[in-house]
């Protein structure tokens, strides 16, 4: 009896093992994925308690607990009369204000071809789609002409108009409309006499929200973090965002250790507002996809 035991309990260890080796090299995958991520912000954190010659004579992943970090803080908003200040503001300006607009350009484009069949939906979709795969890159300098002919460049309107219109945040919205409002629930809106704009504002925004808010926070960090399209559209220094202001800064120093901390510091302190903006909207996807619609 004994040896029939044994014989069962090798032959299930025997079908565990595969199993478990199977499932360990995904695992090491997605840890080499995150030390990947997480070892520059691990690095920025401890560079920023460092002072300029702490920061070429000791250990990478060393910190430093000589006052450091505050001394680097004051020296950032110090410089140059305060002007970290500003480029913070502007990037909350460009940032919310795009991300804002765009999220209800982008809603609204996607709903219309989800829920609604019209003379040339199906190519729009097609081209939206095709835009999708264009670089945006490649769109700067376009943008950046169209914008000087008007007289649009040098303040916030040239970096917030170029990004109103995300074909993919399009995209997104559309396909989100068809999985998640409804027919059935729209038909019965219109049944008790409602328009389509109060159908549209009422349900279709409630049911699409997972999207909308997943659209606002690609395009708030995409804009955040966008330092072509500034650094083409404009040319004084007070309207700069963080990227391009943070980049000046650097270029400044000639190469040399002088601002080096203060640019460090910069970058941990732009990082901060991204990482508050996902904590505190990261709820919303904890529903599916189908949430609140009709189920069969």
């Amino acid at each position: 009896m004994s040896a029939v035991t044994t014989g069962a309990a090798s032959a299930a260890a025997r079908r565990r093992t595969p199993s478990g080796r199977v499932n360990l090299v995904p695992t090491i995958i997605l840890g080499l994925g995150a030390l990947y991520c997480v070892l520059p912000v691990v690095w920025i954190v401890i560079a920023s308690t460092k002072t300029n010659d702490e920061l070429f004579s000791t250990a990478p992943f060393t910190p430093s607990f000589h006052g450091g970090f505050v001394s680097n803080i004051e020296a950032l908003f110090t410089y140059n009369d305060g002007i970290f200040a500003r480029w913070a503001l502007n990037s909350v300006i460009y940032a919310f204000g795009g991300a804002a607009l765009s999220t209800v350009i982008c809603g609204c484009a996607g709903y219309a071809l989800g829920k609604y069949r019209f003379r040339g939906s199906v190519w729009t979709f097609r081209i939206i789609v095709a835009a999708v795969l264009l670089p945006q890159i490649m769109l700067a300098i376009p943008q950046f002409l169209m914008l000087a002919k008007v007289g649009l460049t040098n303040n916030y309107a040239a970096v917030i108009l170029p990004q109103l219109v995300s074909p993919f945040a399009i995209y997104l919205c559309k396909i989100y409309s068809e999985a998640s409002v409804s027919d059935d629930i729209l038909e019965a809106a219109r049944v008790d006499g409602g328009s389509e704009w109060r159908i549209f504002l009422s349900i279709g925004t409630r049911l699409m929200a997972p999207a909308l808010v997943t659209v606002f926070l690609l395009q708030f960090i995409a804009i955040w973090n966008n330092f072509l399209l500034p650094f083409v559209m404009l040319n004084t220094d007070r309207l700069y965002p963080l990227t391009e202001g943070l980049y000046g800064l650097l270029i400044i120093t000639g190469g040399q250790a002088a601002q080096y901390s203060i640019v460090i510091i910069g970058v941990l302190l732009s990082i901060v507002p991204l990482a508050l903006l996902f904590l505190s909207l990261q709820r919303y996807w904890r529903v599916d996809l189908l949430s609140g619609g009709v189920k069969a």
